[in-house]
């Protein structure tokens, strides 16, 4: 029964709070509202009607209470504003105003209805209802559209937003990818409007599909984070959900427009007293949103369109340059390299690059059709295509010219439709359908953008301390990918009169995949000092191609499905305990194998044609909520998650069999040791493109050529699936508590345990441990065809967080949110690349087939953030609105390693070791840790007057890294490269100039 003591300050102020909150948002794309309503002697009142109506289109549902006295509604709008009204025959009417849902969010609204002897009609406010902020369950962060619209978001992506939350970090000085506590962007899903939005295949550390946030900042309505949510409904990850949900059109015409501008003279010019040269560059942006009726109260029409003409900075420049980072290299190294590959190679390496052009365009269009009073159904279309000018070898002792830089882009277009259905006061339903498309683009600048026209393969030039790279990146030369991607969702919602609701449906997601990766195409070429650079003295030669001689045939072609089912239990144990618990159960299916290797087959006794058909996971939860008394409630929860592991990681059985392509080294044929130079009359040079010299980067020796056609080569390891895989998940374990003061502000505190179970991770099976060194290291043999396995871990990493948060508004327009997370996250492999040879290799470790676990390279240990906004009329009825969001945290963790070629002493180059990553004996991974981080982001945003009164038009004027703006010594961060530093190093962090250096925005918005 409810209980009418239960109507408390507690959800009043939650309720009037704005952005993070602790709500349970699922990963859905609609809101609804459940409650229980008793007359005056608390009694159930069967029978009365609750009539719900989305204020801006006119949609009514209606519902009838039960004999409990319970309503559920499903399927509803996000956003506002809501009318209830509760008609009963009985009681007094009521009317409840102002009621605005929150993604995800099934808002619970328990009344009490008074006799009509005492009164006919009872009209309160939302804020008034204390019980729509009841039932949380989880951790999580939840922002309204007042939060997107005022936030100092000069990056205009929800990665400006979800940072608010101090246990979601945003790796600002990288790729910007959302870390949440301490877990790899790569385990989270990103949804919108249903769609799976993140990075499917896993080529990005930004967590996108696409090189920005693929949908426009004004289309979307809410966001919502969870990191442990209970629900079953959630899947496809393991570190946190991010749902999105676009605007819909109203019955009124309304809509926005912007244009925004930043420049090289919007931006800081020095560091620490050094002054730095970015180079001249100029970013614009522009947009417009509108939303209107096209039948009223029965059709609408929203659309956003969104405009990127921008630029890509680069920090690194020789010894004096004043570059953001002076890289160990003179001016004069760098000419001399420079005229040898003109003259010698007749190559033009390009130049010493500042800043580089890009563009990013999208568009997003959404039809909601109210069908009737129990149907409503909605189609959206979203469109984005966007690039960026990318680094590939951006360490801290490495150096390129422009022309080694490559394209980074993506299109990406999807459909979803989506029908929402009550067929009875009792049951509803969800039924969504979509699709998604994208096309990957890798092209080196140096190319003409096809596969295999980059004409000039890769030159790295090896000096003391800085390997100098010209020529097409050599990951880059035969490098294509596209993706499609199929997703159902049938949920059903039964409510019965006990009061138990139970939510069942099945989701499928299937994937196809075609993966062109093919390195070394047009050769890799390395020379150990600019001397043998000029003398043709190559150290390496590395050499790959399909062996039919057409690309294509040594791509990754392949695909499968993944399956779920659920069903879930919710219902109230007492008046006061809140219970839900459900079991998912997800299982893939897949007739896609790699093809089979005969020698693996020989020298392992199994085949390497393994897939994840059958692999399978059971995932009990169950989440509680108690509320203790007027001003405190109690939360928590126990559940099995998975996903979110990147199916490149999988790709790489396909393409990497052996079976299709094969590689060919220089080092069997006398270029080291100075007795045979590239330029000698004897090597006869094939493959050339027309038109170009055939020599050293264009062509390919015919010796080289010769082995790849036959086969014959000495091809990278094979990459296999353990037959006995098993999919990777995580136990999540939550408590939680909720209190308010007497003063109303809001008090939150999350402690969030996590246990993984059957990580993934990358071993080189071919390896056998024959006995270990004098100082402790293993001794291996390679007794087997060379072979990765992507398989389980053994070992269970346990992670935690501790977050407290604070809330309060004030009467004066002042508003502050404040937060802080202890975090101690582990993992056994970053697993940070998509090529399981680099997986393998880019970590620290003591043994490099270890199964040990230790700290994760995204745990950032102490995280400070505040939000804190002000509105004020400084002019006769213009608001100004001040924002402002801060941070102080502590550094990303690093790793004292061996030198580049001590690591390769230590085992006799079996295996061979392609960076510093063994550990000293003693040491621990992440065992160091970078120095702490603080800045400030203003946004300052003047109303001026518009053309109409219902009109309003803004200014606005936005300062990233307002610390550093004050005081060039203030907001610097800085990171070791790789998270490695060689042991005796003794300044391993260099500054991150994109996050370091101030930017400001300008710009101008306008809203009808």
């Amino acid at each position: 029964m409810f209980n009418k003591s239960k109507l408390n300050r507690v959800a009043i102020a939650v309720a009037l709070s704005v952005g993070m909150s602790t709500a349970a948002m699922a990963q859905v794309t609609s809101s609804g509202m459940t409650g229980t309503i008793v007359g005056p002697q608390g009694n159930p009142a069967a029978g009365t009607v609750v009539k719900v109506t989305h204020v801006p289109t006119g949609a009514v549902k209606t519902a009838i209470v039960n004999s409990s006295g319970a309503f559920n509604l499903n399927g509803l709008r996000v956003g506002g504003p809501y009318t209830v009204e509760i008609d009963s025959d009985k009681f007094a009417d009521q009317t409840i105003s102002d009621i605005y849902l929150s993604l995800g969010e099934t808002a619970p609204l328990n009344r009490a209805l008074q006799s009509e002897e005492d009164v006919e009609r009872i009209s309160v406010t939302a804020s008034q209802v204390s019980s729509l902020a009841f039932g949380k369950i989880g951790p999580g962060a939840n922002f309204d559209l007042s939060t997107l619209q005022n936030a100092p978001a000069i990056n205009r992506d929800i990665t400006d937003i979800v940072r608010i939350d101090p246990r979601i970090y945003v790796d600002e000085g990288g790729s910007g990818g959302i870390q949440c506590v301490g877990k790899s962007p790569r385990f989270n899903s990103l949804t919108v409007d249903g769609v799976r939005m993140n990075d499917l295949f896993g080529l990005n550390s930004n967590g996108y599909p696409t090189e920005r946030m693929p949908f426009s900042f004004d289309a979307i309505e809410g966001v919502a984070v969870e990191i442990a949510p209970f629900d079953v409904i959630y899947g496809g990850f393991s570190a946190c959900n991010i749902s999105a949900v676009s605007k819909t059109g109203t019955n009124e015409v309304h809509g926005t427009a912007f244009f925004d501008y930043g420049s090289n003279s919007l931006r800081g010019d020095s560091l620490e007293g050094d002054a730095v040269n970015i180079g001249d560059y100029t970013e614009k942006r522009y947009g417009f949103s509108v939303g209107a009726p096209l039948i009223k109260d029965k059709l609408f029409i929203f659309a956003a369109y969104e405009k990127l003409e921008g630029a890509n900075l680069f920090d690194r420049g020789a010894i004096g340059s004043g570059a953001v980072d002076e890289v160990n290299i003179t001016q004069d190294e760098l000419d001399e390299i420079v005229r040898i590959a003109n003259d010698l190679y007749d190559y033009d390496p390009g130049s010493i690059p500042s800043s580089l052009p890009n563009e990013d365009e999208k568009l997003l269009v959404k039809i909601d059709w109210n069908i009737n009073e129990q149907h409503r159904a909605s189609f959206t279309y979203n469109y984005n295509d966007g690039n960026n000018i990318a680094q590939s070898d951006g360490d801290s002792d490495e150096f390129e010219f422009s022309n080694h830089l490559y394209e980074r882009g993506a299109e990406l277009t999807s459909y979803v439709g989506v029908l929402y259905s009550d067929w009875t006061d009792k049951f509803s339903t969800e039924i969504r359908l979509s699709r998604t498309e994208l096309d990957n683009r890798q092209n080196s600048i140096g190319g003409d953008g096809t596969i295999g026209g980059n004409d000039f393969g890769e030159i790295r030039i090896e000096t003391d301390d800085v390997d100098v790279y010209i020529g097409s990146d050599d990951s880059r030369q035969a490098n294509d990918l596209d993706w499609d991607a199929t997703s159902i969702l049938l949920r059903g919602n039964y409510y019965f009169d006990n009061g138990h609701t139970a939510t069942f449906g099945y989701e499928s997601d299937s994937l196809d995949i075609f993966n062109l990766f093919v390195q070394h195409s047009e050769t890799e070429i390395r020379f150990d000092g600019i001397e043998n650079f000029e003398n043709g003295f190559a150290d390496a030669i590395y050499y790959n191609y399909a062996i039919s001689g057409d690309l294509d045939d040594a791509a990754a072609n392949w695909g499968y499905t993944s399956h779920s089912v659920y069903a879930q239990d919710e219902f109230y144990l007492t008046d006061d305990l809140k219970v839900i618990a459900g079991l998912r159960y997800d299982w893939i299916t897949s007739s896609d194998n790699p093809e089979e290797n005969a020698e693996f087959v020989a020298d392992y006794g199994f085949s390497n044609s393994a897939n994840l058909d059958g692999v399978s996971l059971l995932q009990p939860r169950i989440g509680l909520n108690y509320t203790v008394s007027d001003s405190t409630e109690i939360r928590g929860g126990l559940g099995l998650f998975s996903g979110g592991n990147p199916n490149v990681w999988m790709s790489n059985n396909y393409s990497g069999s052996n079976t299709t392509q094969v590689g060919a080294r220089g080092r069997d044929f006398g270029y080291t040791d100075g007795s045979r130079s590239l330029f000698d009359d004897d090597i006869v040079w094939v493959n050339g493109e027309e038109g170009v010299t055939a020599g050293p980067g264009y062509a390919i020796p015919s010796e080289l050529d010769a082995a790849v056609s036959a086969g014959e080569g000495s091809n990278f390891e094979l990459n296999y699936l353990d037959p006995d895989f098993e999919m990777p998940s995580e136990w999540k374990l939550s408590a939680g508590v909720t209190h308010v003061t007497e003063s109303d502000f809001i008090l939150n505190a999350d402690l969030l345990v996590s246990f993984t179970q059957n990580q993934a991770m990358i071993l080189a099976a071919h390896l056998d441990e024959v006995g270990t060194t004098d100082e402790g290291y293993a001794i291996y043999e390679s007794n087997r065809l060379a072979a990765f396995e992507l398989t389980n871990s053994g070992e269970t990493s346990t992670s935690y967080s501790l977050t407290g948060t604070l809330e309060k508004s004030w009467d004066n327009g002042v508003r502050v949110v404040a937060g802080y997370t202890y975090n101690h996250s582990e993992d056994v492999q970053p697993m940070t690349s998509s090529v399981a040879f680099s997986n393998y290799q880019y970590r620290a470790f003591t043994n490099p087939n270890e199964d040990v676990s230790s700290l994760s390279d995204w745990n950032i240990a102490h995280r400070f953030t505040a939000d804190f906004s002000y509105v004020v009329e400084l002019f006769d009825g213009l608001d100004t609105r001040f924002n402002m969001y801060a941070l102080a945290q502590s550094g990303r963790p690093y790793s004292r390693t061996l030198s580049f070629s001590d690591s390769n002493a230590v085992f006799g180059f079996t295996p061979y070791l392609d960076s510093n990553n063994v550990l000293p004996i003693g040491n621990e991974r992440n065992g160091e840790e970078s120095g702490w981080w603080a800045k400030a982001d203003i946004a300052i945003r003047q109303e001026i007057p518009a053309f109409k009164d219902d009109h309003s038009a803004t200014l606005s004027f936005t300062i990233d890294n307002f610390t550093n703006f004050l005081n060039d010594d203030w907001g610097i961060l800085e990171e070791v490269s790789f998270n490695t530093a060689t042991v005796g190093t003794s300044s391993p962090e260099s500054r991150q100039g994109d996050a370091s250096l101030w930017e400001a925005r300008v710009g101008i918005s306008y809203r009808f």
